[in-house]
């Protein structure tokens, strides 16, 4: 029997043409993973696809939306764009997504971006660099790579072991900063903080034991690498002794600690008013 004929797009030459068959790197079989072979992976979400687009470093390979999703992001960066957006049904989102994906009908199959090396977030800018000790959780990640965009930091870094690696859940988490923000992937943490020292950048660990606040610290003029260790577990020993000294955030007694995505934006704020 003879399949009825498509509708025409109701964006009419803003989309390709709608194919059957799934997105590259769609897992046939089994759950479906942010990441692909080859390197690439799904961004979703208006503000993360919008960012990726707009990032001339961010090669892309296929941008699929709804009707809606091509309005909102029409609205936010005009076309044309440099890959050819195509017409898809939310409901085929699922199939190459995770499962609690809030994709908002828009996904962008790219390239994970060109590697970084310290000398990199050093000459990003006059802005503090945040450097993360075994912060695991991409949610975090992302919150923090929002609030390094939004108070001016120049550079995230974080060791490649003991972090997560580049993924549409975390893009989505930073809301369009990954592509603001240069994020460095060091093998070795301590030595990184080394390289900053070198550079003249003040390393200040963040601590809620320390018995100076960040406030206190007298950082005004200086270049800051602020150090924020895991949640519960803090700075590592060694991270701890690489730094030029430990403040704290003033935080009422009946709470113990911040989250730390929380801690680097209150922190970031802080360090702004000096």
């Amino acid at each position: 029997m003879r399949r009825p004929p498509r509708p025409p797009s109701p964006q009419g030459r803003g989309f390709s043409r709608n194919t059957e068959r799934p997105p590259a790197g769609e897992a046939r079989r089994g759950p479906p993973a942010e990441a692909t072979p080859g390197g690439m992976l799904w961004l979703h979400g208006l503000h993360s696809v919008a960012a990726a687009l707009a990032n001339p470093a961010r090669r892309l390979r296929r941008l699929l939306l709804t009707s809606d999703a091509h309005k909102e992001i029409s609205a936010r960066l005009p076309p044309p764009w440099r890959i050819q957006p195509e017409l898809a049904e939310r409901a085929h989102f699922a199939a190459f997504l995770p499962e609690d994906s809030v994709h908002q009908g828009a996904a962008l199959l790219v390239e994970a971006l060109e590697p970084l090396d310290i000398h990199d977030a050093i000459d990003a800018g006059p802005g503090p660099i945040l450097v993360l000790d075994q912060v695991t959780d991409p949610r975090n990640v992302g919150a923090i790579l929002r609030s390094a965009a939004a108070f001016g930091a120049s550079a995230v870094v974080m060791q490649d072991r003991h972090a997560p690696p580049e993924t549409g859940a975390l893009a989505r988490a930073a809301s369009g900063a990954l592509e603001l923000v240069p994020v460095i992937r060091v093998v070795n943490l301590a030595r990184a903080l080394d390289e900053l020292k070198k550079h003249d950048c003040w390393v200040v660990g963040l601590d809620g034991t320390a018995p100076t606040t960040l406030a206190q610290a007298g950082l005004a003029g200086r270049r800051v690498a602020l150090v924020l260790g895991a949640e519960g577990e803090g700075m590592r020993r060694l991270t701890r002794e690489g730094c030029d000294e430990l403040a704290r955030l003033p935080i009422s007694d009946r709470m113990e600690s911040l989250n730390v995505s929380a801690a680097a934006a209150v922190a970031l704020y802080e360090l702004g008013r000096m």
